[in-house]
């Protein structure tokens, strides 16, 4: 049943691309609901992701939008505002309700049809979202709006396949570095900082027991871990090629780091001590501040070199969105995209930014002074180029990560072959496949 609304749902994709050219809780499902929502979908015509060709002026209706909690009023003012500067639309009710990133994705899921119309989401969520059938695919004119008006980070983390689900709203949750100016002369290589701590007798802060962070080194040599999950969530498969001679460059870089006298395992820099430079987010900016006053300096992750062979440490990059519910009334459907893509442009963007700090993806709000002035978003800007969005992970991988992590730091590897290191990562991606029931 569900497979037949998407690929309804896929079909109208098609057709409006033809219309354009010519123009965090626990989350539980209930199957039953979801059939019954299903017929009553596929019982009606869907409407299409058309351009402006649908006649509005005399349409009425309620657009329901979920956003998190801080940011209600600012969305009801701008939906005044987009009224107020479109007038077709003026017959609209736009309902703002508080629901946070982490739980719109499993109320929609459960309930598509009593569902927001328009909602923020996690872009960790967007694979079981499109497999519910709960974001209508955007094609042509808006297509284009999110490929070209967003960072590359925020538009992978829109996309599914070759198919475009969702306008970004930020590209603010990742690592960087945030580093002592007066110590590190070069932050562009990772050699070069630890050279640097060592000579001042600084510390190096990288929490190589986390597996949030631990990616920066494998998916910095091309390594893979992705996990794939049905419409209510269970994980399906797993690709993973840790267990490789990329995995191996990628833990001899941690070990590498490890064996400095500089090095420190941790992430918040709150907790350091002592410290000359420290993978970190932008939650933290305040503190670095403080802690590194006039010597305060950030910058995108370094390289660095294994075997003679050199890498850009890469890692997890978090992105917000805005998904759009497929609708039966092409009116509605008109109204409510054209509502979302005002929401994620560039004014609504900037005016996230200023009011509660939230990371802009759009390319031209990054260029405003203010947003170019925070050194942190302007580094995880600049490091989220080289990330791969955030996808559903079991819980068991973060323990599995934690328990690599502290062999590395345990020394358990220091002497290690590459034979020996080869089958400890053989052992960890059997693991990995076993989440997934592989």
């Amino acid at each position: 049943m569900k497979k037949r609304v998407l690929a309804l749902i896929m079909s109208t994709a098609m057709i409006a691309s033809v219309l354009t050219a010519c123009g965090g809780s626990d989350e539980t499902t209930k199957t039953e609901d979801k059939a019954t929502t299903t017929e009553k979908t596929e019982n009606k015509d869907a409407a299409s992701d058309s351009s402006s060709t649908t006649d509005v002026s005399a349409a009425t209706g309620e657009i329901k939008v979920w956003v998190a909690e801080n940011v209600v009023s600012l969305t009801q003012e701008k939906a005044e505002a987009f009224k107020a500067a479109n007038p077709e639309y003026a017959g609209f009710t736009v309902t703002i309700e508080p629901v946070g990133e982490g739980d719109a994705a499993g109320n929609m899921i459960t309930d598509v049809e009593g569902g927001a119309d328009i909602y923020g989401f996690a872009q960790d969520q967007i694979a079981r979202l499109v497999s519910a059938g709960a974001l209508m695919p955007l094609s042509g004119d808006n297509a284009t709006f999110v490929a070209e008006k967003n960072d590359a980070g925020a538009v992978g983390a829109a996309t599914v396949g070759d198919t475009v689900y969702a306008f970004p709203i930020t590209s603010d949750n990742g690592y960087f570095l945030y580093y002592d100016k007066s110590v590190v002369n070069d932050p562009s290589t990772l050699e070069g900082i630890v050279a640097d701590c060592e000579a001042a007798g600084k510390g190096v802060y990288f929490e190589i027991n986390s597996a949030w962070y631990q990616t920066a080194f494998f998916f910095g040599t091309g390594c893979e871990l992705t996990y794939d999950t049905d419409s209510d969530g269970n994980f399906v498969g797993c690709n993973v090629s840790y267990a490789s001679d990329a995995g191996v460059k990628a833990l001899k870089a941690m070990i590498n780091l490890h064996k400095s006298s500089a090095f420190n395992n941790g992430s918040n820099i709150s907790n350091a001590a002592n410290v000359g430079a420290i993978v970190d987010g932008t939650w933290d900016a305040t503190a670095a501040k403080g802690i590194f006053g006039d010597n305060y300096a950030c910058a995108k992750l370094p390289t660095f070199t294994v075997d003679g062979e050199t890498f850009q440490m890469s890692g997890f990059g978090g992105f917000k969105l805005l998904g759009v519910k497929p609708q039966t009334d092409a009116a509605k459907l008109q109204a409510c995209l054209a509502l979302a893509k005002y929401l994620s442009d560039e004014e609504v963007q900037l005016a996230r930014f200023e009011a509660l700090g939230w990371g802009p993806s759009n390319l031209a709000a990054q260029q405003n002074e203010a947003v170019k002035s925070d050194e942190a978003l302007s580094a995880l800007a600049e490091q989220l180029a080289f990330t791969i969005p955030q996808g559903n992970y079991p819980g068991d991988y973060w323990t599995l990560g934690t328990s690599l992590g502290d062999s590395v730091i345990a020394g358990d590897y220091d002497n290690a072959s590459d034979a020996d290191l080869m089958a400890a990562l053989e052992s960890f991606q059997t693991s990995c496949k076993s989440y997934a029931g592989q």
